[in-house]
């Protein structure tokens, strides 16, 4: 085998490494089996359920709360707020984006501002806004928009910065306008990286949702774990924090839909 065969066998190998696939049933498997081994150390009395409880009560504590109507108003409640605050800031980051990423005069007056308040932990706020805005909804829903606003702007300005100019000149030369180029030329090339913050986003207003009804809420999924939190009352905890997993887990799979059928060349 000559050198330039042996190189290409290499390449060849690692090539299948990188690129190997395995069938969704493994996932599957993995979270099963480790439900089971978590099952078993707790039924073998391990860990004390006041700790840890098993994962059997902690499923039979989540369909009581169901029953009772105890999750479907605080997930109402939740909703609510998550979904307005998303709305609001995925909207204002992406327009924030977009024009400093096209505008010379915004980058130099926006991007710093952005920047300079991006490092600020958004749930340190959450007091100034109640003192602002009251401690009603409007400020919770201020807060996950806060919250929103920062990886949805700085990944829509990235995604734009990054798009190449020589499309932009030929888009110019062809007499296009500005709304035309945006719409053909920039935004098609922006979205990879607009979805990107979009599911940043996302795992960032659960963060906020959770921290701002411990604080100032009597309903909602972040006020459930707290209370029973404080009541000691773990398997009930837990069951709160599984709802939290659950619609994380749907926006995360909503967002990847959507981006399959808005940007199906990356696909």
């Amino acid at each position: 085998m000559t050198d330039k065969q042996t190189h290409e066998y290499v390449v060849r190998n690692r090539m299948t490494h990188w690129q190997k696939t395995y069938p969704h049933w493994i996932s599957v498997l993995s979270i099963f089996c480790l439900l089971i081994i978590w099952e078993l150390v707790c039924r073998a009395g391990l860990v004390s359920s006041l700790f840890l409880p098993a994962p059997s009560q902690i499923i039979l504590s989540l369909f009581t709360m169901i029953g009772d109507g105890e999750i479907g108003l605080s997930l109402a409640a939740s909703m609510y707020r998550i979904l307005v605050g998303f709305v609001v800031g995925s909207a204002i980051g992406l327009a924030v984006g977009l024009v400093t990423g096209t505008s010379a005069l915004a980058d130099k007056i926006g991007n710093p501002i952005v920047n300079a308040l991006y490092p600020i932990p958004k749930i340190a706020l959450l007091p100034l806004f109640i003192l602002w805005l009251g401690i009603g909804e409007l400020s919770k829903v201020t807060i996950i928009a806060l919250g929103v606003f920062f990886p949805v702007a700085m990944n829509t300005y990235s995604g734009v910065k990054n798009v190449d100019t020589l499309l932009i000149k030929v888009a110019v030369s062809f007499n296009a306008s500005w709304w035309k180029t945006m719409k053909s030329v920039v935004l098609p090339n922006a979205l990879p990286m607009i979805f990107a913050g979009l599911r940043l986003a996302a795992g960032t207003s659960l963060l906020l949702l959770v921290a701002a009804e411990m604080i100032a809420a009597q309903v909602g999924i972040g006020a459930l774990i707290l209370h029973y939190g404080d009541l000691m009352i773990t398997d009930r905890l837990m069951a709160g924090v599984i709802v939290l997993s659950l619609l994380g887990l749907i926006f995360n799979l909503l967002l990847q839909r959507l981006e399959k059928k808005v940007v199906p060349w990356k696909n």
